[in-house]
């Protein structure tokens, strides 16, 4: 299916749900869509372009004056299988926790830690998704796509990609280039699980059994302990990185904040709470007209209703800053501002 407008709301595409129209937008059901589509209409060129998922990390400025590409490919088929893992072959339009769901339903672990994560499934290797103690890079075998520059349909494996921290490939060099169209996961029959984050190990606990059904019920109770829903208040999850900093920083504020999270990373680098930092600089629940930092976790920003994207921004500005002027710790956005 080839769904093409003009003057588009965006309103429905964003879980912020801030008010922005895209001048063109076009939504494919099909990869081969994208062959007619960049064969049939010669001015795409000419225009900004944005791929969109499920707009759950995303924040939109301004009405956008180009072009919207929504890949809507559904599907979810085994590429193969032998006696320790399964692969699948998942189309970009999926809900993420719809996967998630499917996998733990038949006792396939890897991403059972990333359930309730907003978004669509072509999203996860672009932000290379992770919560809980597990990274979607880890269990992403190929990612397949389509080169809008060379017209081709592409196939990244896993070690092209260049995965970091909430980094890839497709977020830098090849962003709004090579369009998602699927993604084929490798799954574990036997999972080693992963408890030893946060809560994680005592609500399993509490829920009883350990396995891959309990482990996605406690993340899921966790999340929802702390997140607000976006269907009640806008907001587009974690609103900026955990920050990566100098081992030094990390112990200069540990000894006036010994409760301080710290995470080492080698010798030198240490990766801290950006919630914590945001808490401990006393914004946690502060509220600045329509836009605020939500009284369960100061890591997320909600919209109370009729917030605009510069409204947003504008108090993330004044958030980060404020995180600055105490912790001598820069803040980097994880939501990708357009």
């Amino acid at each position: 299916m080839i769904r093409f407008s003009e003057n588009q709301t965006l309103k429905p595409y964003n879980t912020f749900g801030v008010e922005a129209t895209s001048r063109y937008f076009f939504e494919f059901t099909e990869p081969e869509d994208l062959d007619t589509f960049v064969n049939a209409n010669k001015s795409w060129k000419d225009l900004p372009l944005f791929v969109l998922g499920g707009g759950s990390n995303v924040l939109f400025l301004n009405q956008f004056n180009g072009l919207i590409l929504h890949p809507n490919i559904p599907g979810i088929g085994k590429v193969k299988e032998d006696r320790q893992n399964v692969w699948l072959e998942v189309g970009a339009g999926e809900s993420w926790d719809d996967f998630v769901k499917y996998c733990v339903g038949f006792q396939l672990g890897g991403v059972e830690n990333l359930s309730l994560i907003p978004g669509l499934v072509g999203a996860a290797p672009v932000q290379n998704i992770g919560a809980y103690g597990q990274e979607v890079s880890e269990v992403i075998e190929m990612v397949k796509g389509y080169d809008l520059q060379q017209k081709v349909h592409v196939e990244f494996p896993a070690v092209a990609c260049e995965f970091g921290y909430r980094d890839s490939l497709f977020k830098r060099e090849l962003k709004n280039r090579v369009i998602i169209t699927s993604v084929v996961f490798r799954l574990e029959k036997f999972p080693e699980f992963r408890l030893n984050y946060g809560q994680v190990e005592e609500m399993v606990k509490a829920l009883g059994e350990v396995n891959l059904q309990n482990i996605r019920q406690a993340v899921i109770d966790i999340r929802t302990s702390k997140l607000p829903d976006v269907n009640e208040l806008g907001n587009a999850g974690s609103f900026f990185k955990n920050p990566v900093v100098e081992t030094a920083l990390a112990e200069k504020i540990r000894k006036t904040y010994p409760d301080l999270p710290v995470y080492p990373l080698d010798m030198d680098k240490a990766k801290l709470a950006a919630g914590w930092l945001i808490e401990k600089t006393g914004l946690k629940a502060y509220r600045d007209g329509n836009v605020g930092v939500h009284a369960k976790q100061a890591l997320v920003f909600v919209n109370y209703g009729g917030a605009t994207g510069n409204e947003v921004l504008n108090f993330s500005e004044k958030v980060k800053q404020q995180v600055y002027e105490k912790f001598g710790v820069e803040l980097e956005r994880e939501v990708n501002c357009v």
